[in-house]
């Protein structure tokens, strides 16, 4: 029998280090590695790869802080000095996204570069980062779903640890930090073997088939959660904004097809004029 894995990884007097935070930053390092690869073979320098993470990451808390808040204000108004106790737990993975998009948008008109194809380098590695910081809340024991039985987990064929670690407060738990997890690694790898074939690709549709594959596997998953946040009774927000970002993208691409737009493996423009 397995106990539960504790949170903790490191303890150095009254300072405690959590296994998530350790998890979400192997995730980010693992994509700024993979981003800055890309970027130079695309033409674009990898310094405005770690200078846009040094941006968005600060900016990424703190939409995923004022998502959750604003969606929860009834409590917030009631509570204010919590607003910032983000230490307590309540952010949300599509703040955090929303407010990287717009530093990427602006650090690009900014610094004059092609922000589709920024967006696209940075895509997948984003997907795979996602992948590794669900293992973040089964560390926490969150981001669970309903009440199943033992005989269920293990028809799924999971290692024991995950199935103990999904018993939670007497009850097991549907996995669905494993359900969106491998979700993320299965589009990573799907983009990451294809995104290099000549003509399959215009600037923005590797962002665009990121934004697809993501938003229709979470539409799903935040559907079997138990810790959604909900915009009516009975309509979740990330299942709304879900088929929102799904249809925009969807509809993205198929304008942008049709346009006469520089293709992926063609790089920025500008760095073939400064060579």
């Amino acid at each position: 029998m397995f106990a539960a894995l504790n949170p903790i990884a490191l303890q150095l007097g009254g300072l405690e280090i959590h296994w998530y935070g350790v998890i979400i930053a192997c995730g980010v390092l693992l994509a700024v590695w993979l981003a800055m690869k890309e970027s130079v073979r695309r033409g674009i320098s990898d310094d405005h790869i770690l200078n846009l993470v040094l941006w968005a990451l600060p900016f990424a808390l703190i939409g995923a802080r004022t998502y959750y808040v604003a969606f929860e204000w009834p409590y917030y108004a009631q509570h204010p000095s919590e607003i910032i106790a983000i230490w307590h737990g309540g952010i949300a993975i599509y703040g955090a996204l929303i407010a990287s998009v717009i530093v990427f948008l602006v650090y690009c008109r900014v610094k004059w570069l092609p922000a589709w194809l920024v967006l696209d380098i940075a895509a997948p590695t984003v997907m795979i980062a996602q992948a590794i910081g669900r293992w973040g809340n089964f560390m926490n024991q969150e981001a669970f779903g309903a009440k199943t039985t033992l005989a269920y987990l293990r028809g799924l064929h999971l290692p024991e640890f995950i199935i103990q670690q999904m018993n939670i407060s007497g009850a097991y738990r549907q996995p669905t930090f494993l359900y969106e997890s491998m979700w993320n690694v299965v589009g990573f790898i799907l983009i990451m073997s294809i995104r290099h074939h000549q003509g399959w690709f215009k600037q923005g549709e590797i962002f665009l088939s990121y934004v697809m594959w993501y938003a229709f596997g979470r539409f799903f998953v935040e559907g079997m959660r138990t810790d959604s946040l909900y915009l009516i009774p009975g309509l979740r927000i990330s299942q709304a904004l879900s088929i929102v970002l799904f249809v925009v993208a969807l509809g993205l691409w198929i304008y942008r097809r049709h346009q006469n737009i520089d293709w992926y493996l063609d790089g920025d423009p500008l760095a073939k004029v400064n060579q």
